[in-house]
């Protein structure tokens, strides 16, 4: 192929990687299930990976203006939108791991092909690390599917299925090198325009998600607990991260404006978030505790979500993240774990404290830039985060939970499955959030 024919496939490629990366991204926040949310934050970041390895290659191979923001193809906006459109859970998974991706995998191997390997091999090894993680999302999906999807459902979506062959086919493929049909079918789920859902939602494990009756960052700092106790704390903080993915896809789906490279690195950043709260979810599991038993509140990424601009929830998101830099932050957070005694907790404080170093200076990079001085930027996200009404006194008076205190039931059934005695001051700690926000400052009467 000739290096034009070479640039208008591989802008259709990017084109792919570039919309599923928006559609993972955008059903982050209100996808109950977990593990399609954890998956979302993950499988948005590979596509967010490739769209830049390949905004890259064409850039290496033409000269700009590049292009690679316009649509190649009605049909293939057909195809995306339909997905991205899909009304549930199943049928964005057989849209997505059954159609969209499949087709994007047979295009890439196809372009290896085709291409000379000589003349093009970098494209060539792009290509094939592109197949790598395209691979690791179809496996999952195949799971994702079998697990959602009855018989009867997904003979159900047959018709849609076609609509999508349809669709790709009348733009001649992925490639563009297909025989191209000339009737674009009609729209199913997206005659309807779809809208971003702000509003987090969990699945049924999750349970009293309003409960602010534990500060655990006030037990994590206060001396008189052991770093062992304090293990159990970090865990639940890193499983309740699950909130940051869902307020961090609220910022990138709002701010169409910002350039690649922004969603790009807030893409690793939402992605290491999710990590973190399988992290928690792995340590729990690791002690023999089940962590379903604990309310995991979402009132952060609920209230910021539905209070605050995109440009405000970064700054909050960045005031906390430049909180967490000096030595009462992560360091401390993976100083308790190293001296806890449990293994798996230093080191996922270690990981977890390398990423925040990574994500403040990501910060720095798109947020503080805007403001000129890092000190006019952390004071704007102070204000930003003074903003949002906690509501704790509301959500009880609403019969929403009544901030039961779930730390005595669950020191007591870690120390039974350890077999050592409980210590009667940390099993009496009874701190919540009414007053305090997570950094231990007041929060305002009127907030």
């Amino acid at each position: 192929m000739s290096v034009d024919e070479c640039v208008a496939w591989l802008k259709r490629l990017h084109y792919l990687f570039r919309q599923l990366h928006e559609i993972f991204t955008a059903r982050i926040t209100s996808e109950p299930l977990y593990e399609l949310k954890t998956a979302f934050s993950h499988h948005g970041w590979l596509c967010a990976e490739q769209a830049t390895a390949l905004r890259t290659r064409v850039g290496e191979m033409r000269e700009p203006p590049l292009g690679l923001e316009a649509v190649p193809h009605p049909g293939l906006k057909l195809a995306v939108d339909e997905v991205r459109s899909a009304p549930d859970a199943t049928a964005l998974c057989v849209g997505l791991y059954d159609l969209l991706l499949p087709s994007l995998r047979e295009s890439l191997e196809e372009y290896r092909q085709a291409t000379n390997p000589l003349a093009d091999a970098p494209s060539v090894r792009l290509s094939r690390f592109a197949l790598l993680d395209v691979d690791d999302m179809l496996r999952f999906g195949r799971v994702a599917i079998e697990g959602l999807a009855t018989t009867h459902e997904s003979q159900a979506m047959d018709g849609w299925r076609e609509l999508l062959r349809q669709s790709l086919k009348c733009a001649g493929g992925i490639s563009g090198r297909g025989e191209e049909t000339t009737v674009l079918p009609s729209p199913c789920y997206s005659a309807r325009p779809w809208h971003y859902d702000p509003v987090p939602r969990r699945d049924a494990r999750f349970h009293d998600s309003y409960n602010g009756g534990v500060n655990p960052e006030a037990f994590l700092y206060d001396e008189r607990f052991s770093p062992r106790d304090k293990t159990l704390m970090l865990f639940y903080k890193r499983l309740r991260e699950i909130d940051v993915p869902e307020m961090m896809a609220s910022i990138l789906v709002e701010s169409p404006e910002k350039p690649w490279g922004f969603h790009h690195d807030m893409s690793r950043q939402l992605w290491d978030e999710a990590r973190h709260a399988m992290m928690g979810e792995v340590g729990f599991h690791q002690l023999g505790i089940d962590w379903t038993r604990i309310p995991i509140n979402y009132t952060w990424s609920l209230n910021l979500n539905t209070q605050l601009t995109a440009q405000e929830r970064h700054a909050v998101l960045f005031f906390i993240e430049q909180g967490l830099m000096p030595r009462t932050g992560k360091r401390y957070e993976w100083e308790v774990g190293k001296e806890s005694g449990v293994a798996l907790a230093s080191l996922f404080q270690d990981f977890d404290w390398a990423d925040e170093v990574l994500h403040a200076q990501l910060g720095r990079e798109w947020y503080v830039k805007g403001f000129g001085d890092l000190n006019s930027a952390l004071a704007y996200g102070d204000r930003c985060w003074s903003k949002v009404m906690s509501r704790w006194g509301e959500y009880r008076e609403q019969g929403l939970t009544q901030h039961r205190n779930w730390w005595p039931e669950l020191y007591a059934n870690a120390c039974a499955i350890l077999g050592v005695p409980p210590d009667t001051q940390a099993a009496a700690f009874c701190e919540t959030y009414e007053t305090v926000r997570a950094d231990l400052k007041e929060i305002s009467a009127s907030g």
